[in-house]
């Protein structure tokens, strides 16, 4: 029987809209929040909703939210009985969270163990094999010698991907198609995983064509109780990261949902995890899936898992951290309904999704039925240099797909950001598609679909009306509040307008 475990004070070590959507759990449960921020965060929602609020360092993330002495001291300068890392930054640093229980606070997340085991590619598939998961054909160990990488290519087969053992989100991979395209993109991919991680170890992998990217949401406890809460597709994405992600997967019928699903407890008992964490599958032509690796995290996209199971991943996480065992079993647990969530960034989709930066002049988040935006800015603040360009993350609930999308168009149209340039012009693009519609898409469906000169095309009459509306609006506060608003009269909808607000 595992103790239970007092914590009534939380430090989130991390800052934007994940640290303001933890610091909303804690309060819902009666318990204290500290945040910790860098001077360029001093003003930011999140810094100021926190109880407390404790300055770690310089804007550059290496000066301080990548600390994990100050993040520490902080901790421990407050009297915070644990630390929730939320994601990215700390939130997979094995030592960190070996550092945190050290001094006798609670990790909200899994063992230093779980953490190194599966941070690894190499070791996960090692590690995951032993209960048979299906892996994608490739190298067993890592892959150092150019000659040794030719050879084992020849057995994979042409085209191969070549991956980054450590760290994810894209960096350190590359598609191979030739042999004689080999060593440079080895070259390329160990130099920009050894910048991004610190380790520029890579192997080989088949590179599975026109997959679905799959995952599934795993909660397990220390009392032996372990739940999937369905999955999520994530199969829209730039540069191998995700933008779109919906909950349920168009693809999966009850059968491959069950066997997906046991396959993902599977992954997460293969290595004692315990909390809540993301196992990532790929999924063929014909229907066969693949382990592609674990996330032991809360993930970007949890919001749509939330939306139809009616379950707080955080609030489970706190629990599961108080050593509390999970309420409910798998069972319990049906999908209600379908949700979509478009990521909303600080990116010019016409220039191949450039970063911008900028001051926000005015922000107006959607409201209605089916509706959630997690975001951590507000009108004013500045979209900077040092952290990833998110600016929002835009969810839609509804009865099935159609009804979800409908609202997800619906909220995009009246989303307001202006003063930068930001994706919910390719969200509307995106979403509208025949092809997502329809539910036959695969990770291939920026490249194939997409092209900048297609965000210019006419507008409907709704979308005409719908966007005079808002902008009357918009102009008529912006008057009011002294803002210039910049708009030109000849703009024909609300996210086109953004784009020639800079």
């Amino acid at each position: 029987m595992t103790d239970t475990r007092s914590i009534q004070k939380i430090l989130v070590a991390n800052r934007g809209e994940i640290a303001l959507r933890i610091f909303r759990t804690i309060r819902d449960m009666g318990l204290e929040s500290v945040a910790v921020y860098s001077e360029a965060d001093a003003s930011m929602p999140f810094a100021r909703y926190a109880d407390e609020a404790v300055l770690i360092g310089p804007a550059p993330a290496s000066d301080s939210y990548l600390v994990a002495e100050r993040v520490l001291e902080a901790a421990l300068s407050v009297g915070a009985d644990a630390i929730h890392p939320g994601y990215g930054f700390l939130s997979e640093n094995a030592d960190f969270a070996e550092a945190v229980e050290a001094a006798g606070l609670a990790f909200i997340g899994p063992s230093p163990a779980s953490i190194r085991t599966m941070g690894d590619k190499l070791s996960a598939k090692a590690t995951v094999s032993a209960q048979n998961v299906p892996l994608v054909p490739g190298t067993e160990g890592e892959i150092d010698d150019l000659r040794e990488a030719i050879k084992a290519a020849e057995a994979i087969g042409f085209p191969i991907m070549v991956k980054a053992s450590a760290g994810g989100g894209g960096k350190g991979m590359r598609v191979v198609s030739e042999p004689d395209q080999l060593e440079e993109e080895i070259q390329r991919a160990m130099s920009e995983a050894k910048s991004a991680f610190g380790n520029g170890a890579v192997f080989l992998e088949r590179f599975v064509a026109q997959p679905r990217h799959i995952e599934f949401q795993v909660l397990v406890d220390a009392h032996g109780n372990a739940v999937h809460l369905f999955e999520r597709e994530c199969s829209i994405q730039r540069r191998h990261q995700k933008v779109v992600e919906e909950a349920p997967s168009a693809l999966l019928d009850e059968d491959l949902r069950a066997r997906m699903g046991a396959c993902a407890l599977d992954v997460a008992s293969s290595c004692g995890y315990i909390g809540a964490g993301t196992v990532e599958f790929l999924v063929d032509g014909d229907r066969n899936f693949y382990f592609l690796e674990m996330n032991t995290r809360l993930q970007v996209e949890h919001p749509v898992t939330e939306m139809i199971t009616g379950v707080d991943l955080v609030e489970e996480q706190i629990r599961v951290a108080r050593g509390e065992a999970l309420r409910f079993n798998q069972n319990d647990l049906r999908i209600q309904g379908h949700a979509i969530e478009l990521r909303v960034y600080a990116e010019d989709a016409r220039a191949g999704f450039l970063p911008c930066t900028g001051r926000i002049a005015h922000y107006a988040a959607p409201e209605g039925p089916g509706i959630r935006v997690d975001s951590g800015v507000g009108g004013g603040d500045e979209i900077g240099i040092h952290y990833d360009p998110m600016v929002a993350k835009l969810c839609a609930h509804g009865g099935d797909r159609q009804q979800a999308i409908a609202r997800l168009l619906r909220a995009i149209d009246e989303f307001t950001i202006s003063g930068l340039t930001t994706t919910l012009d390719f969200g509307r693009f995106a979403i509208d598609h025949k092809a997502f519609r329809s539910g036959d898409f695969d990770t291939g469906f920026i490249g194939t679909h997409f092209s900048p000169e297609l965000l210019n095309k006419p507008l409907s009459q709704d979308q005409l009306e719908a966007a005079a509306a808002v902008c009357s609006a918009v102009q008529s506060n912006e008057a009011s509040s002294g803002i210039q608003a910049g708009v030109r009269v000849e703009q024909a909808s609300n996210w086109t307008r953004r784009h020639d607000e800079h």
